[in-house]
């Protein structure tokens, strides 16, 4: 069965990516436990262009994409998958896989995760990789080193994973600042309340870049203006190269640093004595180790999915784009120019 999907051949800029015909999972095996998922949304993260350049290195061809939802369309006859069986042909679903940027993707049955009944499918996309991200960030990670009440430094807040984080870290009772760039801010004091900050640090645009320009205000003076010199407990930090010296001048005694991103680049190594000041600790995590059990993907997912429709989460779906368009939906991101979940949409053929 043939299928329209994204390829990656070689890695490099958008120019790599092709639309094109191929050959789509349609024959399920029997002793396999994955399901053929007909999708109707691929979600778009940075995680896409580090596949796409090479930074995180694939073996090529690849199809792109590792988030995504849709119907299902084929199930296993494998009795050994047991409990997992519990999907049955049309139900809705949402996962984290790889292939997403296609019509079908065959997705391992413990990554699927059932979409809400009173929940749109474009929303429930949005809850995946970067609520979940948010979720292990402000609630597992520097569980027992930040406490209620402590001040954490969040970056990014005006779009993408920060702009979950910040409003997950509030909910846990934490003190957060923010920071963001200008084109993201129309009323500051809106600002705070829509990405759930007490403070927000606006900082220039940096043209053509996916993030701030971290030059154009001075975040340690003002982090430690705000927080009475002590600094910050936690910082989560996805911006990488840029901000990682800012990131451990921010920190408070035995606070913990958390790189989990390179939107300007690597962090570079350093020796680990940067650490003895502050008797600081820092962490670099992935969202896999954090969902490696089925239990903990179901429970994360659902309290994401709870938080939403209960409206404590600001959930921003800001552009979403055809399957063709994937160019200038990567070009899009990379600008800088998202205030939110950018999303492909998969069109069925007529």
């Amino acid at each position: 069965m043939k299928m329209k999907a994204v390829v990656v051949e070689a890695t490099g800029g958008v120019e790599v990516l092709q639309f094109k015909n191929c050959e789509a999972s349609s024959s399920i095996q029997c002793s396999s436990k994955e399901a053929l998922i007909k999708n109707e949304y691929a979600g778009l993260n940075f995680i896409d262009t580090y596949h796409r350049s090479g930074l995180y290195p694939r073996d090529c061809p690849f199809i792109l994409g590792q988030e995504g939802g849709g119907v299902v369309e084929g199930l296993p006859n494998d009795p050994d998958a047991g409990d997992l069986l519990e999907f049955k042909i049309g139900d809705r679903v949402v996962y984290g896989a790889f292939g997403s940027y296609a019509e079908y993707t065959s997705v391992p049955l413990d990554k699927l995760v059932p979409v809400p009944d009173d929940m749109e499918m474009k929303t429930a996309i949005a809850c995946m990789t970067q609520g979940l991200t948010a979720h292990y960030l402000s609630s597992s990670v520097g569980a027992g080193i930040a406490k209620e009440g402590d001040w954490v430094l969040v970056y990014g807040v005006g779009s993408g994973t920060g702009q979950w984080t910040s409003q997950m870290c509030k909910l846990r009772g934490y003190k957060v600042i923010g920071t963001t760039s200008q084109g993201k801010v129309i009323d500051i004091n809106n600002a705070k309340s829509a990405f759930g900050c007490d403070e927000l640090i606006v900082l220039d645009n940096a043209t053509g870049k996916s993030y701030a320009d971290y030059t154009s205000v001075d975040i340690v003076s003002k982090v430690m203006d705000i927080t009475n010199g002590q600094g910050c407990k936690l910082i989560i930090d996805g911006i990488g190269k840029d901000t990682y010296e800012i990131s451990l001048k921010c920190l408070a005694k035995r606070g913990l640093f958390v790189s989990f991103g390179n939107a300007s680049g690597r962090v570079p190594a350093f020796p680990v004595l940067r650490l003895l000041p502050q008797s600081a600790y820092m962490t670099r995590p992935k969202l896999n180790d954090f969902v490696a059990t089925r239990e903990e993907l179901l429970q994360r997912a659902s309290d994401v999915f709870s938080w939403v429709k209960e409206g404590k989460l600001n959930i921003v779906i800001d552009k979403v784009f055809d399957l063709e368009e994937v160019r200038a939906a990567h070009e899009y991101l990379e600008n800088g120019g998202s205030k939110g979940k950018v999303l492909l949409e998969i069109k069925s053929p007529n």
